[in-house]
């Protein structure tokens, strides 16, 4: 067909799509989403569906495809992890209503969504425990602010950040989607999509503050926003595009926002992408959650727990008083058992209030929101009960899950204990809150026993035993027999009873008038039911969102009185202890441990050498120079004494005997290495850019890991990095700071610097092997040991054997004249030869095996293997 016979049905397609052209249109038909052109060839690929053809446009067949409105939830998932944004377009009206306005009248239908990354609130699109979050970035005359929201939670906060915190902050709230003004797209678009999220550019005049000031003031009702905090104009501008985006993709429902939170800068520990990375706190570097620090510590009942865990862990806090209180409350419930137990228990059966209650909101809620409403409370009320006084924070968080009891006993009152899902189902209305409900109840289900009995009637009738009375959408109600039975049905006197509707291949369909007068009342009965419970659906919906704001604070209150008893659990189950933290600058740590290798090990059978940490020389920040040998655990050891300051200022216990730390504004991290090649980045480069990072911004307060500096390039220019970077962290940032080296010739600073102290990692050599012990004492390393570790790794016997000579010829040079004498040593080695392979040395026998070789363990008695282990005993050496 050409453009001037396009179909109504096809014109209305192209009418939707072209005012939503950068998303797949899911074009509602019926039981259906279809979609055509573009759009179906981009989402049968996407989807791995069968792409099909309707009809023809401008003379090419149009493409097509099609995913059912019941299972439309998953394919959605699908298309949004891949990239793709989708414009939902559903039927407004019923078909009927159409066609009063003609035969070839289409049904309204428009856009009532936009779906994108950041704009989730289905619990199967969404992951229960972590936060899903929308984030815009203004600025207005140099100043930046960041704004985030989780529509799914309600939670809205903002932040001045200048442009060089845009990486960091999108690293800590790790937003699926990011908003930028359409003049910023090329500069900062690579930066948000570097960071695994969506990158979404609105005009300006989304970002526009004073109409944003305006529209953030009618969204909450109020005549300024002098009342939530001081806003600066960025702060406003970022809140406004968000709150501005939220309007376009919900078509104008907005969800329900809690008023926005000014964070303060510095208000919480600074860390950076590469840190949060190379720590591997809410991920590990596989990406996955499973071998990262969250899930190792994770001990929360709730989702919305363990959403906070995850926000705490992010954002440490750096404001003392909130720490202690924090600290306290851990403390009280690790001391108390038994509240601990009783909390725990009652958490298990909370359900996610602050989701059910943003479905609601949008109105994309069901019976079982309500249901979970009601549960929560039910629990709110347990767990405020069970807390009593504590004397700490919990006291607060407790008083807020007290007095909800009036929608409690009416959501208890109206609804019955296992709705069904969808509203549209009916049913959920529990029996006794509405007489006329109960009225039409009866005289529906009394119907369908009235058609039973008509139906036994026209079997006698009849003589049909097959004879059934069935239902369907198109019929109605109708009487169904075989086909063999077609001409008694259609021949007197049966006739006569019988109104002939409909003949199929098999069957042959018929009426009676009392069968179309019971059908009439049937109808009017279920149909007058279901609308009189979306009624209630609707009152008992305001209900709960006329007591959003206390409902939001209960949650929150959960969420934190969740996150506490974690801790505790934690705390208990792994034998941590309050960290002391203050206002020095003390790291004073005895017997850490790291909780992720130590959960490692665990399930090995094998156990954690813990080991002490103090860098602290007097009132002096100290820096400790580690050497030893790869393998050895310095890495493990540097990221443990990092992870100690997070976990302590995050609020919760940490895995050692005993700790003091003085407050920690900023962690950095420079550990492990790799290359980024989509930036055209080697290994080294990628290296010296995190170093540079680190000495540009650390302060006196920061605690900065380093492993390996300089081992990417020449030993020399590396060897002279990794040393000046050394003095600048002594000199110029005097911070504390861990730095795990191969340089051996680095040592010599522990003499020069008052500052820095020499630390190793012990091993111990027997009969040629090297055994790690993992203790970290004072001192330098004598050797890398690094051949003896490469043959642990499986290299070659002749490789390792060469590497030896090598050593040996180099470490002689060295001694008897330096560096031009190893360059003559080395030209006069003979070169490797693959011919001749060096084999591996016999392996040494040992009379403890030769007399174990002769042992049959089955035919022991237990005094007899007794009497064996003594013996052995005997023959070991010494």
């Amino acid at each position: 067909m050409s453009d001037d016979n396009v179909t109504p049905m096809m014109a209305q397609f192209l009418d939707i799509k072209s005012q939503n052209p950068n998303a797949l249109l899911f074009y509602r038909m019926g039981d259906f989403y279809e979609m055509f052109f573009d759009d179906a060839l981009q989402a049968a690929q996407a989807l791995d569906i069968a792409l099909t053809k309707r009809g023809t446009h401008l003379g090419e067949p149009i493409p097509m495809c099609g995913v059912p409105v019941h299972a439309a939830e998953g394919y959605l998932l699908t298309l949004i992890r891949k990239g793709f944004r989708v414009a939902i377009a559903e039927q407004l009206e019923d078909p009927a209503e159409a066609k009063k306005r003609g035969s070839k009248s289409v049904v309204r239908r428009d856009v009532v969504r936009l779906v994108t990354p950041g704009t989730l609130t289905e619990d199967s699109l969404l992951e229960a425990r972590r936060h899903n979050f929308l984030a815009a970035f203004a600025e207005v005359r140099d100043e930046g602010a960041l704004a985030w929201a989780d529509i799914s939670t309600g939670e809205l906060r903002v932040v001045a950040c200048p442009m060089a915190r845009l990486g960091p902050e999108l690293a800590r709230l790790a937003p699926r989607e990011v908003l930028i003004s359409e003049t910023q797209e090329s500069q900062l678009g690579p930066l948000i999509e570097d960071m695994g999220a969506a990158c979404t550019a609105l005009a300006r005049s989304s970002f526009d503050s004073a109409g944003a000031e305006k529209r953030l003031a009618d969204l909450f009702r109020v005549e300024t926003l002098e009342g939530f905090g001081g806003f600066e104009r960025a702060e406003v501008a970022a809140l406004g595009g968000l709150i501005d985006y939220l309007s376009l993709t919900q078509r104008g429902k907005l969800p329900l926002l809690r008023p926005p939170v000014r964070e303060l800068a510095g208000g919480a520990m600074q860390i950076d992408a590469a840190t949060r990375r190379n720590l591997e706190l809410t991920q590990s570097l596989s990406g996955g959650r499973d071998g990262s620090l969250l899930a190792a510590i994770d001990r929360t009942a709730t989702a919305a727990g363990a959403r906070l865990l995850e926000a705490r862990l992010s954002a440490p806090s750096c404001d003392l008083m909130v720490i202690d209180a924090r600290h306290k409350a851990v403390r009280a419930l690790v001391q108390d058992a038994r509240l601990r137990d009783g909390l725990r228990e009652v958490l298990r059966r909370v359900p996610d209030i602050d989701r059910a209650l943003s479905r609601l909101a949008l109105d994309r809620g069901g019976p079982r929101d309500l249901t979970a409403l009601r549960a929560g409370l039910e629990a709110a009320a347990q767990v405020g009960l069970r807390l009593g006084k504590t004397g700490t924070l919990l006291d607060q968080a407790g008083q807020a899950l007290l007095g909800h009891d009036g929608l409690h006993d009416l959501l208890e009152r109206a609804l019955v204990a296992e709705p069904p899902l969808l509203t549209r189902d009916g049913g959920f209305v529990a029996s006794g809150h509405d007489a006329e409900l109960d009225e039409t109840r009866r005289l529906r289900d009394e119907g369908r026993g009235v058609i039973a009995g008509m139906q036994a009637d026209y079997i006698a009738q009849t003589g049909i035993q097959s004879l059934k009375i069935k239902h369907n959408n198109v019929l109605g109600y109708f009487i169904e027999t075989t086909a063999t039975h077609a001409e008694r049905m259609l021949s007197p006197p049966l006739n006569e009873t019988f109104i002939h509707r409909q003949t199929t291949a098999g069957q042959v369909r018929f009426t009676t008038v009392p069968l179309s007068e019971l059908e009439t009342r049937i109808l009017n009965a279920g149909n007058r039911a279901l609308e009189l419970e979306k009624g209630h659906f609707e009152r008992l919906r305001q209900a709960v969102l006329d007591q959003a704001g206390p409902l939001g604070h209960a949650a929150r209150a959960l969420a934190e009185i969740d996150l506490t008893t974690g801790f505790a659990e934690l705390a208990v189950q792994e034998n941590w202890v309050e960290a002391v933290v203050d206002d020095s600058r003390a790291f004073d740590v005895v017997g850490g441990r790291h909780p992720v290798v130590e959960r490692a090990l665990r399930r090995q059978g094998q156990s954690f050498v813990a080991n002490d940490c103090a860098l602290t020389q007097g009132t002096t920040p100290a820096i400790w120079l580690l050497t030893g040998p790869n393998m050895a655990g310095k890495s493990t050891f540097l990221r443990q004494n990092a992870l100690m300051a997070l976990l302590a200022q995050a609020g919760g216990f940490v895995p050692a005997q005993k700790a003091r730390i003085g407050l920690v504004s900023q962690l950095f991290s420079r550990v492990g290495a790799a290359d980024d090649l989509a930036r055209g980045r080697s290994t080294f480069m990628v290296e010296m850019v995190e170093t540079a990072a680190i000495l540009n911004q650390a302060d006196d307060r920061a605690l900065v890991i380093l492993d390996e500096i300089g081992r990417g390039t020449a030993t020399y220019d590396g060897l002279s990095i990794a040393w000046a970077v050394l003095e600048h962290l002594h000199e110029a940032n005097r911070c504390r700071a861990l730095f795990a080296t191969h340089y051996h010739e680095m040592t010599a600073l522990a003499g020069r610097l008052a500052g820095v102290e020499n630390a190793t990692v012990s091993v111990k050599e027997w009969e040629g092997e090297v055994i790690f012990l993992h203790e970290v004492k004072k001192g330098a390393a004598d050797r890398s040991y690094g051949v003896q570790v490469a043959r642990l790794a499986g290299l070659p016997a002749a490789v390792i054997e060469r590497a030896k000579v090598v050593l040996e010829a180099l470490e002689k040079g060295e001694r008897e004249g330096g560096s031009a004498h190893q360059k003559a040593v080395i030209d006069d080695l003979p070169l490797f030869r693959m011919a001749a392979p060096v084999a591996p040395a016999p392996a040494k026998g040992s009379v403890v095996e030769d007399r174990l070789k002769a042992v049959h363990p089955d035919e022991l008695t237990p005094m007899a293997a007794l009497q064996l282990v003594y013996e052995l005993r005997g023959l070991v050496k010494g």
